[in-house]
Protein backbone atom coordinates (compact mmCIF):
# COMPACT_ATOMS: atom_id res chain seq x y z
CA UNK A 1 0.00 0.00 0.00
CA UNK A 2 1.54 3.05 -1.21
CA UNK A 3 2.03 6.04 1.21
CA UNK A 4 1.58 8.85 -1.72
CA UNK A 5 -1.74 9.83 -1.60
CA UNK A 6 -3.38 9.12 -5.55
CA UNK A 7 -4.17 11.97 -7.99
CA UNK A 8 -6.61 14.85 -6.78
CA UNK A 9 -9.01 13.97 -9.79
CA UNK A 10 -9.27 10.42 -7.87
CA UNK A 11 -10.05 11.85 -5.10
CA UNK A 12 -13.36 14.04 -6.50
CA UNK A 13 -14.09 11.43 -8.34
CA UNK A 14 -14.69 9.41 -5.26
CA UNK A 15 -16.14 12.12 -3.04
CA UNK A 16 -18.84 12.46 -6.10
CA UNK A 17 -19.64 8.98 -6.45
CA UNK A 18 -19.78 8.41 -2.29
CA UNK A 19 -22.32 12.02 -1.92
CA UNK A 20 -24.48 10.53 -4.81
CA UNK A 21 -23.51 6.96 -4.39
CA UNK A 22 -24.18 6.83 -8.53
CA UNK A 23 -21.35 7.04 -10.47
CA UNK A 24 -23.96 8.67 -12.85
CA UNK A 25 -25.00 11.09 -10.53
CA UNK A 26 -21.38 11.72 -10.18
CA UNK A 27 -19.86 12.04 -13.40
CA UNK A 28 -23.03 14.32 -14.09
CA UNK A 29 -21.57 16.76 -11.62
CA UNK A 30 -18.13 16.81 -12.48
CA UNK A 31 -18.81 16.97 -16.09
CA UNK A 32 -16.91 13.91 -17.07
CA UNK A 33 -18.48 10.51 -18.68
CA UNK A 34 -19.38 8.09 -16.36
CA UNK A 35 -16.41 5.86 -18.48
CA UNK A 36 -14.47 8.47 -17.14
CA UNK A 37 -14.96 8.67 -13.55
CA UNK A 38 -15.42 4.86 -13.61
CA UNK A 39 -11.61 5.01 -14.51
CA UNK A 40 -10.38 7.75 -11.95
CA UNK A 41 -12.24 5.07 -8.95
CA UNK A 42 -10.61 2.40 -10.57
CA UNK A 43 -7.24 4.00 -10.56
CA UNK A 44 -7.79 5.23 -6.73
CA UNK A 45 -8.46 1.58 -5.70
CA UNK A 46 -5.11 0.26 -7.37
CA UNK A 47 -3.55 2.90 -5.86
CA UNK A 48 -5.15 1.79 -2.27
CA UNK A 49 -4.79 -2.11 -3.27
CA UNK A 50 -8.61 -2.49 -2.32
CA UNK A 51 -12.14 -2.14 -3.43
CA UNK A 52 -13.65 1.42 -2.44
CA UNK A 53 -17.38 0.72 -3.91
CA UNK A 54 -19.25 -2.50 -4.51
CA UNK A 55 -20.80 -2.38 -7.95
CA UNK A 56 -24.39 -4.41 -7.73
CA UNK A 57 -26.66 -4.42 -10.06
CA UNK A 58 -28.00 -1.07 -10.51
CA UNK A 59 -26.32 0.71 -7.86
CA UNK A 60 -23.13 0.56 -5.84
CA UNK A 61 -22.48 0.89 -2.04
CA UNK A 62 -19.38 1.99 0.04
CA UNK A 63 -16.96 -0.79 1.49
CA UNK A 64 -15.40 -0.66 4.79
CA UNK A 65 -12.03 1.31 2.80
CA UNK A 66 -14.97 3.33 1.13
CA UNK A 67 -16.58 4.22 4.57
CA UNK A 68 -13.51 5.37 6.37
CA UNK A 69 -11.90 7.30 3.52
CA UNK A 70 -15.62 8.83 2.77
CA UNK A 71 -16.26 11.83 5.44
CA UNK A 72 -12.28 12.79 5.54
CA UNK A 73 -12.70 13.78 2.05
CA UNK A 74 -15.93 15.49 2.32
CA UNK A 75 -14.20 17.34 5.06
CA UNK A 76 -11.32 18.02 2.94
CA UNK A 77 -12.85 19.64 -0.14
CA UNK A 78 -14.75 21.71 1.95
CA UNK A 79 -11.54 23.37 3.32
CA UNK A 80 -10.52 23.19 -0.13
CA UNK A 81 -13.35 25.40 -1.19
CA UNK A 82 -13.29 27.50 1.53
CA UNK A 83 -9.66 28.66 1.22
CA UNK A 84 -9.98 29.19 -2.50
CA UNK A 85 -12.98 31.20 -1.79
CA UNK A 86 -11.40 33.35 0.91
CA UNK A 87 -8.15 34.02 -1.34
CA UNK A 88 -10.76 35.03 -4.08
CA UNK A 89 -12.59 37.53 -1.58
CA UNK A 90 -8.82 39.17 -1.21
CA UNK A 91 -9.06 39.87 -4.79
CA UNK A 92 -12.86 41.50 -4.85
CA UNK A 93 -12.68 45.59 -3.88
CA UNK A 94 -16.17 45.67 -4.28
CA UNK A 95 -18.01 42.89 -2.44
CA UNK A 96 -17.99 43.55 1.48
CA UNK A 97 -19.91 40.69 3.08
CA UNK A 98 -21.16 41.63 7.28
CA UNK A 99 -22.83 39.14 9.81
CA UNK A 100 -24.17 40.59 12.91
CA UNK A 101 -26.96 39.48 15.28
CA UNK A 102 -30.42 40.37 13.80
CA UNK A 103 -31.44 42.76 16.53
CA UNK A 104 -28.08 44.89 15.82
CA UNK A 105 -28.72 44.36 12.18
CA UNK A 106 -32.39 45.92 12.31
CA UNK A 107 -32.14 48.26 15.09
CA UNK A 108 -28.15 49.97 13.99
CA UNK A 109 -26.95 48.73 10.35
CA UNK A 110 -30.25 48.84 8.67
CA UNK A 111 -31.73 52.25 9.75
CA UNK A 112 -27.82 53.71 8.80
CA UNK A 113 -27.49 52.11 5.85
CA UNK A 114 -28.34 54.05 2.90
CA UNK A 115 -25.58 56.84 3.88
CA UNK A 116 -22.93 54.37 3.53
CA UNK A 117 -24.47 53.49 0.46
CA UNK A 118 -24.16 57.65 -0.82
CA UNK A 119 -20.93 57.55 0.55
CA UNK A 120 -19.26 53.81 -1.11
CA UNK A 121 -22.17 53.21 -4.40
CA UNK A 122 -18.95 51.17 -5.07
CA UNK A 123 -19.14 48.63 -2.34
CA UNK A 124 -21.90 45.98 -2.51
CA UNK A 125 -22.95 45.06 0.95
CA UNK A 126 -24.18 41.63 1.70
CA UNK A 127 -25.70 41.07 5.05
CA UNK A 128 -26.26 37.81 7.08
CA UNK A 129 -28.13 38.40 10.23
CA UNK A 130 -27.23 36.18 12.18
CA UNK A 131 -25.88 34.52 15.58
CA UNK A 132 -23.98 31.55 14.22
CA UNK A 133 -20.20 31.17 15.00
CA UNK A 134 -18.58 31.69 11.51
CA UNK A 135 -14.81 31.34 11.00
CA UNK A 136 -13.47 34.32 8.70
CA UNK A 137 -10.24 32.29 7.46
CA UNK A 138 -12.99 29.61 6.10
CA UNK A 139 -16.57 30.87 5.82
CA UNK A 140 -18.00 33.70 2.97
CA UNK A 141 -17.66 36.46 5.57
CA UNK A 142 -15.48 39.56 5.70
CA UNK A 143 -16.72 41.66 8.55
CA UNK A 144 -18.50 40.13 11.91
CA UNK A 145 -19.92 42.20 14.45
CA UNK A 146 -20.52 40.26 17.44
CA UNK A 147 -21.50 40.79 21.33
CA UNK A 148 -20.50 39.36 24.32
CA UNK A 149 -17.77 38.75 26.58
CA UNK A 150 -15.88 36.10 24.05
CA UNK A 151 -12.04 36.39 23.58
CA UNK A 152 -11.04 37.31 19.86
CA UNK A 153 -7.69 35.10 19.35
CA UNK A 154 -6.19 34.93 15.70
CA UNK A 155 -8.11 37.58 14.07
CA UNK A 156 -8.04 41.30 13.86
CA UNK A 157 -11.03 42.70 16.76
CA UNK A 158 -11.44 46.18 17.47
CA UNK A 159 -13.79 47.27 20.24
CA UNK A 160 -16.70 49.45 19.25
CA UNK A 161 -19.12 50.42 21.64
CA UNK A 162 -19.50 49.46 25.48
CA UNK A 163 -23.09 48.34 26.27
CA UNK A 164 -25.20 50.04 29.06
CA UNK A 165 -29.37 49.48 29.37
CA UNK A 166 -31.53 52.09 31.08
CA UNK A 167 -35.36 52.20 31.13
CA UNK A 168 -37.20 53.90 27.65
CA UNK A 169 -40.58 54.47 26.82
CA UNK A 170 -42.34 57.02 24.48
CA UNK A 171 -42.83 60.57 25.72
CA UNK A 172 -46.57 59.90 26.60
CA UNK A 173 -45.41 57.02 28.72
CA UNK A 174 -42.73 59.35 30.35
CA UNK A 175 -45.43 61.92 31.49
CA UNK A 176 -47.60 59.15 33.20
CA UNK A 177 -44.49 57.60 34.72
CA UNK A 178 -42.41 60.87 36.38
CA UNK A 179 -40.29 58.93 38.51
CA UNK A 180 -38.38 55.72 39.37
CA UNK A 181 -40.70 54.37 42.05
CA UNK A 182 -44.03 55.18 39.92
CA UNK A 183 -42.78 52.78 37.37
CA UNK A 184 -43.64 49.57 39.71
CA UNK A 185 -47.52 50.42 38.29
CA UNK A 186 -46.21 50.23 34.68
CA UNK A 187 -46.26 47.62 32.16
CA UNK A 188 -42.60 46.59 32.17
CA UNK A 189 -41.44 44.63 28.93
CA UNK A 190 -38.48 42.28 29.48
CA UNK A 191 -35.46 41.28 26.60
CA UNK A 192 -34.63 38.03 27.65
CA UNK A 193 -31.99 37.87 24.82
CA UNK A 194 -29.73 39.97 27.48
CA UNK A 195 -30.37 36.83 30.52
CA UNK A 196 -26.88 35.32 30.20
CA UNK A 197 -24.98 38.47 31.51
CA UNK A 198 -23.28 38.23 34.26
CA UNK A 199 -23.39 40.13 36.18
CA UNK A 200 -27.27 40.58 35.38
CA UNK A 201 -28.44 43.64 34.22
CA UNK A 202 -32.39 42.91 34.00
CA UNK A 203 -34.91 45.13 36.00
CA UNK A 204 -34.58 44.31 39.87
CA UNK A 205 -30.81 44.97 39.37
CA UNK A 206 -32.22 48.37 37.90
CA UNK A 207 -34.53 49.12 40.60
CA UNK A 208 -32.03 48.28 43.35
CA UNK A 209 -29.64 50.51 41.77
CA UNK A 210 -31.92 53.22 41.82
CA UNK A 211 -32.99 52.27 45.98
CA UNK A 212 -36.20 50.67 44.92
CA UNK A 213 -37.25 47.40 46.61
CA UNK A 214 -38.76 46.13 43.36
CA UNK A 215 -38.23 42.87 41.91
CA UNK A 216 -40.81 42.46 39.19
CA UNK A 217 -41.42 38.92 37.29
CA UNK A 218 -44.46 39.92 35.17
CA UNK A 219 -44.77 41.29 31.90
CA UNK A 220 -44.41 40.87 28.10
CA UNK A 221 -41.30 38.66 27.28
CA UNK A 222 -39.55 38.81 23.98
CA UNK A 223 -36.43 36.41 22.97
CA UNK A 224 -35.48 38.69 20.33
CA UNK A 225 -34.21 42.43 21.87
CA UNK A 226 -35.23 44.08 18.80
CA UNK A 227 -38.92 42.89 19.48
CA UNK A 228 -38.56 44.23 23.07
CA UNK A 229 -37.86 47.35 21.83
CA UNK A 230 -40.46 47.65 18.90
CA UNK A 231 -43.18 46.70 21.79
CA UNK A 232 -41.58 50.01 23.59
CA UNK A 233 -42.25 51.92 20.37
CA UNK A 234 -45.84 50.86 20.09
CA UNK A 235 -45.99 52.01 23.54
CA UNK A 236 -46.82 48.52 25.36
CA UNK A 237 -44.70 49.25 27.86
CA UNK A 238 -41.22 49.90 29.30
CA UNK A 239 -38.54 48.39 27.89
CA UNK A 240 -34.47 48.26 29.57
CA UNK A 241 -33.10 49.41 26.39
CA UNK A 242 -29.54 48.51 25.15
CA UNK A 243 -27.44 51.42 24.24
CA UNK A 244 -27.06 50.28 20.66
CA UNK A 245 -30.61 49.18 19.87
CA UNK A 246 -32.17 52.30 21.45
CA UNK A 247 -29.71 55.22 20.41
CA UNK A 248 -31.45 56.22 16.93
CA UNK A 249 -34.75 56.47 18.58
CA UNK A 250 -33.45 58.39 21.60
CA UNK A 251 -31.61 60.58 19.46
CA UNK A 252 -34.35 60.52 16.89
CA UNK A 253 -37.18 61.32 19.83
CA UNK A 254 -39.53 58.69 19.16
CA UNK A 255 -38.47 57.27 22.60
CA UNK A 256 -36.94 58.76 25.54
CA UNK A 257 -34.76 57.97 29.07
CA UNK A 258 -36.44 59.86 31.90
CA UNK A 259 -34.22 58.55 34.23
CA UNK A 260 -30.60 58.29 32.77
CA UNK A 261 -29.03 56.38 35.26
CA UNK A 262 -27.81 53.33 33.07
CA UNK A 263 -26.45 49.92 34.30
CA UNK A 264 -23.24 49.24 32.75
CA UNK A 265 -23.44 45.61 31.59
CA UNK A 266 -19.04 45.72 31.08
CA UNK A 267 -19.91 44.19 27.26
CA UNK A 268 -19.16 45.85 24.26
CA UNK A 269 -19.54 45.02 20.70
CA UNK A 270 -16.18 44.12 18.74
CA UNK A 271 -15.64 44.92 14.81
CA UNK A 272 -14.06 40.92 13.49
CA UNK A 273 -12.17 40.11 10.38
CA UNK A 274 -9.27 37.89 9.47
CA UNK A 275 -5.65 39.33 10.72
CA UNK A 276 -4.29 41.60 8.31
CA UNK A 277 -7.86 42.20 6.14
CA UNK A 278 -8.67 44.94 7.71
CA UNK A 279 -6.20 46.74 5.55
CA UNK A 280 -8.53 45.97 2.06
CA UNK A 281 -10.50 49.37 0.92
CA UNK A 282 -14.28 48.05 1.48
CA UNK A 283 -13.15 46.71 5.34
CA UNK A 284 -11.60 49.42 6.23
CA UNK A 285 -14.26 52.01 4.94
CA UNK A 286 -16.72 50.07 6.80
CA UNK A 287 -14.66 50.18 10.32
CA UNK A 288 -14.55 53.86 9.93
CA UNK A 289 -17.75 54.66 8.73
CA UNK A 290 -18.59 52.36 11.93
CA UNK A 291 -16.87 54.57 14.01
CA UNK A 292 -17.70 57.87 12.95
CA UNK A 293 -21.91 56.67 13.48
CA UNK A 294 -21.11 55.58 16.63
CA UNK A 295 -19.12 58.84 17.58
CA UNK A 296 -22.61 60.96 15.69
CA UNK A 297 -24.53 60.06 19.23
CA UNK A 298 -22.26 59.82 21.60
CA UNK A 299 -23.67 62.63 23.43
CA UNK A 300 -26.41 60.39 24.32
CA UNK A 301 -23.78 58.54 26.11
CA UNK A 302 -22.09 61.16 28.15
CA UNK A 303 -25.90 62.44 28.93
CA UNK A 304 -25.76 59.29 31.27
CA UNK A 305 -24.78 58.29 34.72
CA UNK A 306 -23.36 54.47 33.89
CA UNK A 307 -22.83 52.45 37.09
CA UNK A 308 -21.41 49.36 36.77
CA UNK A 309 -24.31 46.19 36.96
CA UNK A 310 -21.95 44.68 39.03
CA UNK A 311 -22.19 46.76 42.67
CA UNK A 312 -25.99 46.15 42.36
CA UNK A 313 -26.38 41.93 42.57
CA UNK A 314 -28.68 40.61 44.50
CA UNK A 315 -27.33 39.27 47.81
Amino acid sequence: MSERLPPLTALRAFDAAARHMSFAKAAEELRVTPAALSFQIKSLEEHLGTQVFRRLNRAVELTEAGRAMAPGLADGFQMLGAAWRAAERTLDDETLTVTAGPAFTAKWLAPRLYDFAQAHPEIELRFSASLKLVDLSRDAVDVAIRFGPGKDEGVYSLPLVEEWVCPVMTPDMAARFPTPDSLRAATLIFDDSIAFLKPSSDWATWFRMMGVDFAPTTGPRFSQADHAVDAALAGVGVVLGRRSLVVKDLDDGRLVAPFPTALDTGIRFRFLCSEGAETRPQIAAFRDWMLAEIDKTGHITKQMIRKPAANYQAE
